[in-house]
């Protein structure tokens, strides 16, 4: 009666998954013991999609090129993964260089303007000196 209960099935919630339940889940899949649905039946998981999220952040499998990731690639392959990587590089730098041209022309046209409205309100924007005291701190150094 007892050994009954204990292969009862038992609804778990997310709390319950320690990093080593779900490296054994995941190895056992990837080892073909285990589909991700009869994983799901057999711990007690909710829902699939959460097997599948611990497959693509602890398995073996390259999820973004689709290749088991322990597979030698051909240098072929290599070469290809590098060449895509160098023209994503090259339009990132292109993308930073325009943003950094953008971000000067900016600091100019600032710079221009509040030189316009120092003339144009003979006030002094900028702060090119150190700032007076205030009248509490003279009352205070006067009566030393």
């Amino acid at each position: 009666m007892e050994s009954a209960q204990e292969t009862r099935y038992v609804k778990r919630t997310q709390k319950d998954y320690t990093m080593s339940f779900k490296l054994q889940v995941v190895q056992e899949i990837e080892q073909g013991g285990l589909s991700t649905h009869a994983a799901c039946r057999k711990y007690g998981i909710q829902a699939r999609s959460t097997i599948v999220q611990w497959l693509r952040k602890f398995g073996n499998f390259d999820w973004e090129n689709q290749t088991p990731s322990n597979m030698a690639k051909t240098p072929e392959q290599k070469i290809m993964e590098l060449e895509v990587q160098v023209k994503l590089l090259e339009k990132q730098k292109t993308f930073l260089e325009r943003q950094a041209f953008v971000a000067d022309k900016k600091a100019i046209l600032f710079d221009m303007m509040i030189d316009l409205a120092e003339k144009e309100y003979h006030i002094d924007i900028r702060k090119n000196s150190v700032p007076e005291q205030s009248t509490i701190l003279k009352k205070k150094n006067n009566k030393q």
